[in-house]
């Protein structure tokens, strides 16, 4: 062989083994990260684990916290606010009445016109605008009366009107669900925000120091958004979450379960996965920095992609935080984290709702040796509604804490846009003309 030869085969082995190099250490390199991958998942989803026996003492922990709040004012993080409700629709009420809806972008309008116990919803029509932005940060009506300063505009316009209920969304979903089933007891808004009201008994309500009303019941708003307990999962992107929000230390159950953080949480899990494990490569996405980039329901939609290659994932994650060609191993790991999160959320607003069957005494099948009569929770919002793993885990949740015999006498059920029409209803039940009627 000649010195050409030898130098050749010399260069084209140093060539080989420096190739070979390389791809071992790709090899260990990939290896590594995603080692380094699943430990991070591994960590996230002990930090979030909700067993039976953990979401009891959350149940438990919401039971005492609301009877705190009904005490005294500033006895809990639960407000427990006394609506002044005390009589829901009965399906009896008659005539034509308006809800205003006050969101926060739109204001809509709702005519409704009731036929009493035989023809019920007569007619329902609505008209809706957007508020000019000026109107939304405009503070001159700062600290007003509400209803006083509708009633005055009502009244220039030259309206025979009357504002006979102001109301929130959750007490409106509450009124509306027991318009149409009597054995509504509470409502749970699950969107954007959250929030529960239930109806509560009069006598068990020690802050309240007027005349009982004649009903027997309090309609309770619990703003159950800033619950909170040692008994809540927290992890390290929710501690840093709510540091970083407007509002740090408050509405801590709120950015568990709704629909304004779920989306953030993953972002923020994605995005330590990214720096520390490489998920999408040796680069990270300037836009999965932007906090709120990723929305809830874009991480419900890459939670529901059933295709053999995740396509949905690979095109949100495209798109929308600019991660192109990503591999299906990275969007498993993807739609794990949105299961794991979406999971925890959905299981704790269970443990919730199971709270307030406690304090009315309706989470048993039998108590006192008599049978717990049916009881229904409305539920309103568009997490609620459209996060369909989200719905689903929540309700089987419902059933593991509370037992078979005990789950089969509640009822959950939708109450779509339950609270606009709720409010007209409310209209119609405190209406000075109903008054007049009884008296």
């Amino acid at each position: 062989m000649g010195k050409a030869a030898v130098t050749t085969a010399v260069v084209c082995a140093a060539a080989a083994c420096a190739v070979a190099a390389l791809v071992v250490r790709y090899r260990m390199r990939s290896s590594g990260r995603w080692a380094r991958v699943a430990a991070l998942l591994k960590e996230l989803e002990e930090r979030c684990a909700t067993p039976v026996g953990k979401l009891r003492q959350v149940a438990d922990a919401m039971a005492v916290e609301m009877h705190a709040g009904l005490a005294s004012e500033g006895g809990s993080k639960l407000k427990m606010l006394i609506s002044y409700v005390n009589n829901l629709p009965t399906g009896e009420e008659t005539g034509l009445f308006y809800a205003l809806d006050l969101g926060g972008t739109n204001f809509r309008v709702l005519r409704v016109q009731l036929g009493g116990k035989e023809r019920r919803v007569l007619k329902q029509e609505f008209e809706e605008v957007s508020i000019p932005p000026l109107l939304m940060v405009g503070g001159s009506d700062v600290g007003e009366d509400v209803v006083a300063e509708l009633t005055r505009a009502i009244e220039r316009q030259g309206l025979d009107m009357r504002v006979s209920a102001l109301i929130n969304d959750t007490v409106g979903t509450l009124a509306g669900g027991r318009y149409h089933d009597n054995d509504v007891v509470a409502a749970v808004i699950l969107g954007t925000g959250t929030n529960a009201a239930y109806v509560e008994r009069a006598h068990a309500i020690p802050k309240w120091h007027g005349l009982l009303p004649k009903s027997g019941e309090m309609v309770i708003n619990m703003e159950w958004g800033n619950f909170r307990s040692s008994h809540l999962p927290l992890t390290d992107y929710d501690q840093a979450l709510d540091n970083e929000s407007l509002n740090p230390s408050e509405q801590i159950f709120e950015k568990l379960i709704s629909g304004m953080y779920l989306g953030e949480i993953l972002r923020r899990v994605l995005l330590r996965l990214a720096k520390e494990a490489s998920l999408f490569g040796d680069s990270v996405s300037p836009k999965l920095e932007i906090p709120f980039m990723l929305r809830t329901p874009v991480m419900s939609a890459m939670h529901h992609d059933t295709s053999p290659d995740l396509k949905v994932v690979g095109a949100k994650l495209k798109d929308l935080l600019g991660i192109p060609n990503t591999s299906l191993k990275a969007r498993k790991v993807v739609v794990q984290i949105c299961d794991i999160v979406a999971r925890r959320g959905a299981r704790l607003a269970a443990a919730g709702v199971a709270g307030i069957l406690k304090k009315v005494g309706r989470d048993a099948a039998v108590k006192g040796g008599e049978s717990v009569p049916r009881t229904v929770v409305a539920m309103d919002g568009g997490l609620y509604e459209h996060y369909t793993i989200f719905r689903e885990c929540l309700q089987a949740t419902f059933e593991e804490m509370l037992g078979a015999e005990a789950a089969a006498s509640v009822v959950i059920k939708l109450a779509n846009d339950g609270s606009g029409i709720g409010a007209a209803l409310l209209a119609a039940s405190h209406s000075q003309y109903r008054e007049l009627e009884q008296s």
